[in-house]
């Protein structure tokens, strides 16, 4: 097995080149890539003194599975975090930390999504448990256009014990549930709060639903019953950052 990942796409290249440019060791241009965001990439590869090359549009084809914008970057292996992380992260945390909790996603796309819109509501951390989950990989950090690489992503081995820890640190748990009475607009998520949301199709685990502290739900207009996970995690981080905002 290579020690090496190949990460592709503008965004999840260039965010590894600001970011962490030690973790970087090769950069891949298909030939004819000539434009201004080629260009950035260059210049942050030059500074880090990344090795650029530039091969044929199929080469690239055959590496990866995906949409690689003619960008491909050999980088050592994702880092995801482990539970120890969490103290310090909230240590640092300036203001009521928000922590969005994934019960069991497993879709790439999904997790790559969540992390985006948890990076950009800021989201303090993304915590998933480390079985029946998706983990980070090329397709999460493509999705995720960079965000992969700024917020931190915590897997943990228990997340009912997990939550209950942050309770004992003044964390109030919001889970999301269909069922719920209470809508989401009616939960003040001002203070130090960690969002649960459900896997895709089957919500919280029974044992995650009742470590909640409350359970709300979206209101739904319209003749679906429920939204993507992505989706929801996207409505329900950017309430939160709307009650905060108006405080």
């Amino acid at each position: 097995m290579s020690q090496w990942e190949k990460i592709y796409g503008v965004h999840a290249v260039e965010a590894l080149l600001r970011h962490h440019p030690k973790r970087v060791k090769q950069l891949w241009l298909a030939d004819g890539r000539q434009d201004p965001r080629v260009q950035v990439l260059t210049e942050l590869a030059a500074s880090a003194r990344v090795p650029v090359t530039q091969c044929e549009r199929r080469e690239l084809d055959e590496w990866v599975e995906g949409v690689h914008q003619g960008i491909v970057a050999d980088v050592s292996p994702s880092q995801v975090w482990g539970e120890n992380m969490l103290d310090e992260l909230l240590e640092r945390s300036e203001g009521p930390p928000l922590l969005l909790v994934l019960d069991g996603v497993t879709d790439p796309h999904n997790l790559g999504a969540c992390l985006r819109t948890a990076d950009a509501a800021g989201a303090l951390v993304v915590i998933v448990p480390k079985d029946k989950s998706a983990t980070l990989n090329a397709t999460v950090r493509k999705v995720a256009c960079g965000a992969a690489e700024v917020i931190p992503l915590v897997a943990v081995t228990n997340l009912v014990r997990t939550l209950e820890k942050l309770q004992q640190r003044g964390l109030w748990v919001v889970g999301t549930a269909g069922e719920a009475e209470q809508e989401l607009y009616a939960q003040d998520m001002t203070g130090p709060t960690v969002l649960v949301m459900g896997a895709e199709g089957k919500g919280m685990r029974r044992l995650t639903r009742e470590r909640c502290d409350y359970l709300v739900r979206l209101p739904m207009a319209g003749s679906v019953s429920s939204l993507n996970v992505s989706v929801a995690t996207g409505v329900c981080l950017f309430e939160a950052r709307r009650q905060r905002s108006v405080r």
